[in-house]
């Protein structure tokens, strides 16, 4: 199963895809927020098709009890807009430390500085998908 990660951010969304198989996750790209969320949410649904997904992986972001925050029932609204657009099972996954833990493996490995702040969306994006994706696999 092919499955497309998003990281929902307020002016970025990173995007990551699986393979064909479901296993691995790669960073895919940064879409840079558009006029609207309509728009926004209809690149994804072009990227659903192009990627030939068949669910959506979306990073809740939940408050560090664990519970729902401001940012997660704004993320959950968005979340219910674009399940209504892209055609696919569109799930969510706890995304708590994705860009701390992408933001680390990006200075491990000597991304710096702006190189690194074009990049850490998608591999945030590729952080939750690959938990969603072992999680998934561990069921």
């Amino acid at each position: 199963m092919r499955v497309l990660g998003l990281d929902l951010g307020s002016k970025r969304i990173g995007v990551a895809v699986s393979d064909r198989s479901g296993t691995i996750a790669t960073p895919l790209t940064v879409l840079t927020r558009g006029r609207s969320r309509r728009e926004d949410h209809e690149r994804i649904a072009a990227l659903v098709r192009e990627e030939e997904a068949e669910c959506v992986v979306v990073g809740l972001p939940h408050s560090l009890s664990g519970r729902d925050g401001p940012a997660a029932r704004a993320a959950r609204a968005e979340i219910t807009a674009l399940a209504s657009v892209v055609g696919v099972p569109v799930e969510t996954y706890d995304e708590r430390f994705t860009t701390v833990t992408a933001n680390r493996a990006l200075a491990e490995g000597g991304v710096r500085g702006a190189a690194r702040r074009s990049v850490v969306d998608k591999v945030a994006a590729a952080v939750i998908l690959q938990s969603w994706l072992d999680a998934r696999r561990a069921r």
